[in-house]
């Protein structure tokens, strides 16, 4: 009876596996970005050239997915040169010692009712610090491209963070706010 329980229990995980499925960001289609207000006055836009992000999921509508994303700190763009190597300088991200960015999500909950938007919660990881934050999360929809035979899904995800409990720049929001709001815009290839 063990024996059978054994193999049964083998068959059921392999089953499960199976079942899971991986997607991987299309760089071509995707898109992390990020505003702040400086001095109060203006929106700084910006957004990481480098970064790549991973879903695993066993249902069709993502109700179970797994997010993880890791950003090259270096790839930091906001059209201005002066200030993006003042954000990979020690006075903010400090790249040298802590090049990336990693975020994880720990759960993904429907609080709407809405089939398509979700909590997205998960530990990202910037300069040293990890922290726990929830992010809004749009699923926009899956379609196949019969030319490329491949599957594609498609997310928006969106939030706030705040730059000081990651100890990212001054504490105090002298000319840069310490909110930092994060959108990452993606299609997600079925592997």
């Amino acid at each position: 009876m063990k024996k059978l329980f054994t193999i049964l229990l083998i068959i059921s995980a392999n089953y499960s596996l199976a079942q899971v499925k991986t997607w991987k960001d299309d760089p071509t289609h995707s898109k992390l970005t990020f505003t702040i207000t400086h001095h109060g006055l203006s929106s700084v836009f910006g957004l990481f050239q480098k970064f790549e992000a991973t879903i695993t999921s066993s249902k069709p509508d993502f109700s179970d997915a797994v997010f993880e994303m890791s950003a090259d700190i270096a790839s930091i763009n906001t059209e201005v040169e002066m200030r993006d190597n003042n954000l990979r300088s020690a006075n903010f991200f400090n790249v040298a010692k802590y090049p990336t960015m990693t975020f994880k999500s720990t759960s993904i909950i429907n609080t709407t009712g809405m089939k398509d938007r979700f909590k997205l919660t998960g530990n990202l990881t910037m300069h040293g610090v990890t922290k726990s934050v929830t992010m809004e999360i749009w699923f926009r929809g899956t379609l196949y491209d019969a030319a490329s035979k491949k599957t594609a899904a498609g997310f928006q995800i969106s939030g706030t963070i705040n730059r000081a409990d990651f100890g990212v720049g001054p504490a105090e929001p002298f000319d840069t706010a310490t909110d930092v709001a994060v959108k990452a815009d993606g299609e997600f290839i079925e592997q």
